[in-house]
């Protein structure tokens, strides 16, 4: 398999190809922490200060897939143009049917739609697993265009965390969107017996 090389700097958008959508492999991860580490530092969609190392998203990348599930890259003549995964919601037991998304696109690319394509890939990967729900927690209103993308693809607006974060020298808002996956709550959760479940 070819290495990954950096995502141009300024892609021609007439002359790229339709992005592939797949599985990440550690070899992809210098490109996401590029990536990623630009968003950190210049933006608020993470609420992370330092830019973690390859090392450190080596081990997230273990993390999610020991839950089952996706963490995938979308790739543009031979380049990672973008990321995104999912994680358990909360740690606690009774939350393992909810998940959230994250989704970055490197900066050269934003545009030209690879937001929803990895969403849609994100949602259609997770309704094949055991997941009910999908959280997006967006911070600052959705400025950067995640409140419009989630909106699109089904999710609905639950609420808003005020200034929980500081970032950038201001505080911030966190927007939470949630979308139903698959059977949602009309049925008990698959690990759940029908008749154990109690009727609500």
């Amino acid at each position: 398999m070819s290495t990954t090389r950096p995502a141009p700097s300024a892609p021609d958008p007439a002359n790229a190809t339709a992005p592939l959508i797949r599985d990440a492999t550690e070899a992809d991860l210098p490109a996401i922490q590029a990536i990623y580490a630009h968003h950190v530092l210049t933006g608020v969609a993470s609420f992370e200060e330092v830019p973690p190392s390859v090392d450190d998203l080596r081990a997230r990348l273990a993390s999610v897939r020991s839950y089952g599930l996706p963490y995938m890259v979308a790739q543009v003549d031979g380049e990672v143009a973008g990321y995104c995964y999912a994680t358990p919601y909360r740690p606690r037991a009774a939350y393992r049917n909810t998940i959230e998304d994250s989704i970055y696109v490197n900066d050269a690319y934003r545009g030209r739609g690879l937001g929803r394509v990895l969403l849609q890939a994100l949602i259609e990967r997770c309704e094949t697993g055991p997941w009910r729900q999908m959280v997006a927690v967006i911070a600052d209103g959705g400025s950067g265009g995640s409140l419009s993308l989630h909106t699109q693809l089904g999710f609905e607006l639950t609420g808003t965390l005020k200034a929980v974060g500081f970032k950038h020298g201001r505080w911030l808002d966190t927007t939470l969107m949630q979308r139903t996956l698959g059977k949602g709550d009309s049925i008990p959760p698959d690990d759940v017996a029908p008749e154990r479940a109690r009727s609500v």
